[in-house]
Formats: C-alpha cells, structure tokens, sequence
C-alpha cells in the first residue's frame, strides 16, 4: 500500500529512435486513446512501448474485452505512405514540434508535415474566414498576411476556400502553414491542390490525423483548435454568426491566445461574427498595424536561431536517425505568454456555434424557380447554390466561356458587399474583360441587384 503511495513515476522522454516513433504512432492510434490518454499512459509508464503492452490490461479492468492496440504493420504502412509524399513526423518534446502548440494540454503527440521548417520557427498569427468572401474581403486577408509576413510572422490558416485561400496566397513567400482537417497528403477543397503543392514547397503542411484520411465534418473543429494553438493570436476576417471561424476565435480564447476581427458593413451576413466579436472585446483589426501592436508584448521573446535554422529545408527524418546534427540541435526558445492583453479580454463571449464545423456563409439566394437546389456533400455539410457559387480569379473566365451569363452573374454579386467598392477594383479580382464585366454590371443594376454609386463605385443592393 505504502509502496503504491510513494512510488514514483518514470519521467517522460521524447522518441529518439525509429522504433520509439513508431511505438508512439501505434499508441495514438489505439482505439479510445486521445492526447489527454495518451499523456496519461505516458505519465504513468514512461515509454510508449510499455503503455502499449498495458493498454489490453487496462482496457480489460475497464470492461472492454479482447481489446488489441494499433496494429504494428498499420503503424508501418502509415509509415510507409508518409515517406512515398515526403512527410515527416514531429513529435511532442522534440525540437520540431511547435513551441506554441505544446503549451496546450491536450496537443497532438504526433503531428505529420511537408515542406520547410523554418515557418515553425517564427511567431505565428492565424487568420481565418468565410469560405464565400467577398472582394473586400479577400483583399483585407491578403494586405494582412502581406503586411505581418513582412514583420517576420508565420500565416497559419486552414486551406480553405475564400479568406484562408487569399492569406496563403499572400504569405507563400514569408511564411505559412496550411492545417489540414484530413491527411496531410489529402488535400481538401480539391481546387485548392495548386496552392498545397506551392505550400509543401515553400512552407509547411501539417496535420494530426492518419495519412491518407479524407475529412469529415468531425475533423474541422479539431482542425481549427491546431490552428488557434499554433498561432499567438487569431484574426477573424469575414464570419457569419454560426461559422467554423468562430470555433476558431472561441478556440483561441479558451487557449489564452489573443482574439482580433476586421469590422463590417452592419448589414453584410459575413460580418456579423466579426462585428460581435468586436462587440464583446476582440480587438478592432483596421490593418496589420493594429495587430502588430497587439502582439508587441511577446516581440521580445520572439525565437532564436531564425537566421541560422532558416537553410533547413527540411524536417528531421522520421527513420534513419538516433541523433541529430549540429545544426539541428539550434533548439529556438519559446515565447512566454505575459499576462497582458489576452488576460484583459478574457470577458470576450464567443457566440456558441456547437455543432457548425464550418466557415459560414451569406444568407442563401433561392433560385428563381423557388425550389432549392441544395445537395448535401461527403463531409456533410450543404453545397452552395449555384447562386452562392465563388470562382477564383482565374477560374472565371475558363469557367464562364460558353455557358448563360447567370454563373457570371452569381460570381459578381457574390464578390460584392453593402460597402461600395470601385468597378476597376472588381474587374481585376475577376481577371476578366472589362467590357464583359460592365456589361453584367449594367444588367445587374437594372434588375436592382446592384447599386451605383458616384466617384465609379458600386456595391451589392
């Protein structure tokens, strides 16, 4: 008894070897076994390899009979299909493994990457959104991510349509990290395949979930929790009042981190979360500055070791390696969480949005026939009508040739707000003919969809 009491437990180390990366694997993997119980296991038998061999015995004094732990050969074929796409394993209390993440009590022991490690090593900052961004919108993510890349601070956003899409684009030459809801190598939407390649070049691709897993509506909210703990703080550009951007800024709350948003038009659906997050305490964000002067207290301890680590390319291997090099033992400081502004906005109220796993959307527009053409996708959430329908920039013109000019028409009023924005503006983020796109503004207006404004500006009715 006294000797149960007083016993002490082994300390926990990271893997350094391939067979203790691989036991980690298996053990995540385990059915039933989450971080909260893999740490516990960890805590309480020091290796993963020994909480594998006990993990049948405490399942069984738990009621679950014939209980088998992760397979050795599936561990291996993730493994396996992780080294065919060039991903590396990152472990937790490894020097590759996020600082910032690791503050979080429940981050993910093992977390698969692609691309270069450097954007790990500067201070991050998410910015998030509605995947049906209007052109403002869009413009503000990207002069975000452009202006705080230029400090020195890593994009992390979740590869996304709409605002997350424009802050990678933005960031690809400074810094970003793209959080994927599924595998690493599964690339979700699947118009966005052109920037993940661009992203696993120039910055990093990451995500806690198997190799090969498609996303469900179940992995978003988990996506967004990485993304959040990633980062020091999250902008919201663009939420409705039910989206997946607002898990993100409850997320970032309950994590301490710091809760920014970009204000709207009042009446823009895509600017409610955002302007009542601004009501209840987030910080106004009218350009990087503002957010730049929110993260100035955690400047200081930005990382070392930038300059130095900035030539590898790559992560650590996953095989092959018992130690590191030289340069790879540049193990870069954390940055400390001061009791500043996050503590001082801890009054904000994040609406609840239980259950929505997923950016929101402007009010749907019916079609005209009255019947909704609504179709439910794989992941489980609805698919836009083709009304609600945004088409990249240079997806328009390929997209609109030869076909009624009513896909052209959606495209337009879905890149226009309640705040005017100027004609030649538009016509450059729809990349198309000048003359095509006054012409269906001109046949807009005169439906009442669209209003005029002086000075060459129009906005939507």
């Amino acid at each position: 008894m006294a000797k149960e009491m007083f016993s002490s437990n082994p300390p926990f180390t990271p893997p350094t070897t391939e067979e203790d990366r691989l036991a980690w694997l298996r053990l995540i993997r385990s059915s039933r076994v989450g971080p909260a119980t893999f740490y516990r296991l960890m805590q309480d038998h020091g290796s993963a390899q020994v909480a594998l061999d006990a993990l049948p015995g405490i399942a069984q004094h738990a009621g679950l009979d014939r209980y088998v732990a992760c397979p050795r050969d599936v561990a291996l074929r993730e493994i396996d299909a992780a080294r065919q796409v060039g991903a590396k394993m990152a472990c937790f209390g490894t020097p590759h493994y996020p600082t910032e993440l690791a503050t979080l009590p429940d981050a993910p022991p093992v977390l698969w990457c692609m691309g270069r490690r450097d954007p790990v090593l500067r201070p991050m900052i998410a910015i998030v959104g509605a995947r049906n961004a209007s052109s403002l919108g869009t413009r503000m993510a990207r002069k975000l991510a452009e202006g705080l890349g230029h400090f020195g601070y890593t994009i992390v956003s979740g590869l996304a349509r709409g605002i997350d899409t424009a802050a990678h684009h933005a960031a690809l030459k400074t810094g970003t990290i793209a959080v994927m809801a599924g595998g690493v190598d599964v690339i979700y939407p699947p118009e966005n395949a052109v920037l993940a390649a661009a992203i696993a070049d120039q910055g990093l691709r990451v995500s806690d979930q198997p190799m090969g897993m498609q996303p469900q509506a179940r992995h978003f909210p988990r996506r967004n929790r990485l993304i959040s703990g990633l980062a020091l703080g999250v902008v919201v550009v663009e939420a409705a009042e039910k989206s997946g951007s607002l898990i993100t800024a409850r997320d970032a709350l309950d994590q301490g981190r710091e809760v920014m948003a970009v204000p709207g038009h009042p009446v823009d659906a895509r600017a409610a979360g955002c302007n009542a997050l601004i009501r209840d305490g987030a910080t106004l964000v009218r350009g990087s500055e503002d957010v730049l002067e929110v993260l100035r207290p955690y400047r200081p301890a930005t990382r070392k070791g930038l300059q130095e680590a900035a030539t590898l390319d790559e992560l650590e291997p996953d095989h092959d390696r018992t130690r590191r090099t030289q340069a790879d033992a540049v193990r870069p400081e954390g940055m400390t969480l001061t009791a500043g502004p996050a503590a001082s906005r801890q009054r904000i109220m994040v609406p609840s949005v239980a259950g929505q796993a997923f950016s929101g959307q402007p009010p749907p527009v019916q079609p005209a026939s009255g019947q909704s053409r609504r179709q439910k996708s794989p992941l489980g959430h609805r698919q836009p009508d083709a009304a609600e329908t945004v088409l990249p920039p240079g997806q328009v013109q390929k997209a609109t040739a030869g076909h009624p000019p009513q896909l052209l028409h959606n495209t337009i009023l879905s890149r226009l707000g309640p705040s005017p924005m100027a004609e030649d503006q538009l016509i450059r983020d729809l990349a198309l003919p000048p003359a095509m796109v006054l012409q269906e503004l001109l046949t807009l207006e005169l439906s009442g969809s669209v209003q005029r404004h002086s000075g060459g500006m129009v906005s939507r009715a």
